[in-house]
């Protein structure tokens, strides 16, 4: 048996829109079990800068690998966690 929805109401403004959302539940106006994941590849990802200790020697074998690709070796660091992770 699946609950009867409410329509979802026209807006004038965002604002007006905004107000709305905060202060009904959106379960009584969508089925959320149809949902469907939302792809927007052209958002830049949110980043977090983190302090990471190397070693020394570390370091520099990255920075080298890093100058013979012409990349910069903090993007290098990215590209190589992002593909250990995707390994998993």
């Amino acid at each position: 048996m699946s609950k009867r929805l409410k329509p979802i109401p026209r807006f004038a403004t965002e604002a007006d829109e905004r107000a709305f959302w905060e202060s009904h539940d959106s379960s009584d106006y969508v089925d959320w079990n149809e949902a469907t994941r939302a792809v927007m590849p052209n958002l830049k990802p949110t980043t977090q800068t983190i302090s990471l200790r190397l070693p020394l020697h570390l370091l520099d074998t990255i920075k080298a690998a890093a100058n013979a690709r012409d990349v910069p070796y903090q993007s290098l660091i990215k590209v190589w966690l992002q593909e250990k992770v995707d390994q998993r």
